[in-house]
């Protein structure tokens, strides 16, 4: 299986949150900001790209009739870890993203490939699918967070430094709805369809 394939799928053409439309929980609660949006994603990708490779390396020895519950606790024990670091050194996006993060073992996106993809492929190409879906999933719900930071709230943030301010402007009116839940429906709607007129006219 060619690697930049599966590789470059996660990124656009099978996009999980723009195309599959899954794993929407998180990124509709958590893309409220750039900030938030991008430590989501990393997260998600570590305990993406380690219990892909863990099943994958384990595939063999996993009984059929026992994967999934044997995948939940390959990923809740990566969950665990994700938790407890974010907990002790990144005490700020912790607070902010709070249950979510230890929910992410719940996230469809990750299960659904070890079952489809990690389950099925080598060690190899279990990585790189899961480094494209993770990359994807992270490019996506950072892009959410960056537009309806922007436009509900005039500024841009990252690694908690302010990149941009638009609220200073007298001609700049923030429209609120956008950082709040129904502006994160509108935004990915908008993403969503984007995305798809791009992969019709390619």
């Amino acid at each position: 299986m060619d690697k930049l394939k599966i590789f470059t799928n996660g990124l656009l053409r099978e996009n999980p949150v723009l195309v599959l439309i899954i794993g929407l929980c998180p990124v509709l609660a958590t893309g409220s900001s750039m900030n938030d949006g991008f430590g989501m994603g990393v997260a998600t990708t570590f305990v993406l790209v380690s219990s892909n490779l863990f099943i994958s390396v384990l595939r063999n020895y996993i009984p059929d009739s026992l994967r999934l519950p044997i995948f939940i606790v390959i990923i809740s024990t990566f969950v665990t870890i994700v938790d407890y670091v974010m907990h002790a050194y990144m005490v700020e996006l912790y607070a902010s993203l709070g249950i979510f993060i230890p929910l992410i073992v719940v996230n469809c996106i990750i299960l659904g490939r070890a079952e489809a993809f990690a389950y099925k492929n080598s060690v190899k190409s279990s990585l790189i699918d899961g480094i494209g879906m993770g990359a994807g999933f992270t490019l996506a719900i950072t892009a959410l967070g960056a537009i309806r930071e922007l436009i509900g709230n005039g500024t841009l943030t990252f690694f908690n430094r302010e990149l941009l301010n638009l609220s200073s402007s007298l001609s700049f009116q923030p429209a609120l709805v956008f950082i709040m839940p129904p502006g994160a429906f509108i935004v990915i709607g908008f993403m969503i369809a984007g995305v798809r007129w791009i992969l019709k006219r390619s």
